[in-house]
C-alpha cells in the first residue's frame, strides 16, 4: 500500500503537468533599453553632484549592463549588482523590501548576489518584470534610488509600450 500512495500521486499530478507549455514566451530586457537606463541613471545622479555605478540586471538576475562613473569607488558596482538582486527576488524597490522585511535583513546580507540597501528597483514593462536597475555611490541609499527612479522615469514610454 505505501508504493501506491506515491503513484496514486503522480496520477493525480498527471494532468497539471500536462498542461504546462513546453515552451513558454518570455520578456526580456533588450541591451539597448538596459545600456540606455544605466546612463540615464549616472546622468542623473551627476547632475547632483554624485559619482555613481549603476547596474542593470535581466529578469533572471544576470548582469546585461554595468557602468561606473569616471570617479566612483570601485565597490560602487558590486554594491549596485547585489541591490539590483535584492529588487529581482523580491520584486519591489529594494528600500522598500527593507523596510518591509527588516527581521530577515542579516540573513539575506550573506546570500551571494544580494543586499538590503535602499538604492535598487524594478524595471517592469508592460506589468512584466524585466529586470533591475541598482544604482550605488551617492551619499545614502535614498539619493542612490532618486537616480534610479529619473533613470526609468526618461524611459518610461518606451517600457509602456514595450510589446
Amino acid at each position: 500500500m505505501k508504493t501506491l500512495l506515491p503513484l496514486a500521486l503522480l496520477a493525480a499530478s498527471l494532468p497539471a503537468m500536462a498542461a504546462q507549455p513546453d515552451v513558454l514566451p518570455v520578456r526580456q530586457i533588450g541591451l539597448e533599453l538596459a545600456r540606455d537606463i544605466a546612463m540615464a541613471a549616472v546622468e542623473a545622479c551627476r547632475q547632483d553632484g554624485y559619482n555613481v555605478a549603476a547596474v542593470v540586471l535581466d529578469r533572471a538576475g544576470n548582469l546585461q549592463v554595468a557602468l561606473r562613473d569616471t570617479l566612483a569607488a570601485r565597490h560602487t558596482l558590486e554594491i549596485a549588482e547585489r541591490k539590483a538582486g535584492m529588487s529581482i527576488m523580491s520584486g519591489s524597490g529594494s528600500g522598500e523590501f527593507r523596510a518591509a522585511r527588516g527581521d530577515i535583513r542579516p540573513e539575506l546580507n550573506h546570500i551571494d548576489g544580494l543586499i538590503v540597501m535602499d538604492g535598487a528597483l524594478p524595471i517592469r514593462a508592460a506589468g512584466s518584470l524585466i529586470g533591475a536597475i541598482g544604482v550605488s555611490g551617492a551619499p545614502g541609499g535614498e539619493k542612490d534610488a532618486a537616480c534610479a527612479a529619473a533613470a526609468l522615469k526618461k524611459v518610461e514610454e518606451r517600457l509602456e509600450f514595450s510589446m
